[in-house]
């Protein structure tokens, strides 16, 4: 199985690609149209800032690459929010896979931090990327939160629920960190690569 992991100028490309390795598979680090449309799977996970992300994106053509994939794709952390519809990051239109926005923490409380960062629970999940999780502490760093929408496929809560996974036909996302969060994000990657 190939599987090929987009890059481009967001962080956190390497511990996917040692989760990955983790799991007995050799990635491959591309942002070649080709090989990513014959991969297997792709991964597009990032850490960074929605509009330079989209702007580079958009520069190097992957905007269109990754709209025109067929395989599954697996959109983690700002991965998944650059697969919907627009950020308040920057006031950016993104990739539209969800048609849904991307929106900033409203701290209603003191004790409300931005970013949201540490350990949350999954609660109603469902999809097969999802299987077995129900319940599980995964880790998350952001700031902006995808709301919640028919394509959720796992909530979280920080401030308000949210979206924590999404799914839509062959497109997958988290805004949690699987290579980040031991056994349980294991067991995601394990089940994207299954799917």
């Amino acid at each position: 199985m190939q599987v090929a992991v987009v890059k481009y100028n967001a962080g956190n490309i390497y511990s996917v690609m040692n989760a990955l390795r983790r799991l007995g598979v050799d990635p491959l680090l591309t942002d070649d149209a080709n090989q990513l449309r014959q991969a297997d799977r792709v991964l597009f996970p990032g850490q960074g800032e929605a509009l330079g992300a989209m702007t580079y994106l958009r520069e190097h053509g992957l905007d269109e690459v990754i709209r025109s994939l067929t395989q599954p794709v697996l959109g983690i952390c700002i991965g998944q929010q650059l697969l919907c519809k627009h950020s308040e990051e920057g006031d950016v239109d993104c990739l539209g896979i969800f048609d849904v926005p991307v929106k900033r923490f409203v701290p209603t409380l003191h004790e409300d931090k931005v970013p949201c960062m540490g350990w949350n629970k999954l609660y109603d999940t469902k999809s097969a990327l999802m299987e077995g999780v129900e319940s599980q502490y995964v880790f998350f760093v952001h700031s902006y939160y995808v709301p919640l929408c028919q394509e959720t496929i796992a909530v979280a809560d920080y401030i308000q629920p949210y979206s924590a996974g999404l799914h839509k036909d062959n497109f997958y996302a988290t805004q949690f960190h699987p290579e980040k969060s031991g056994g349980v994000g294991e067991r995601i990657i394990k089940n994207f690569l299954e799917l």
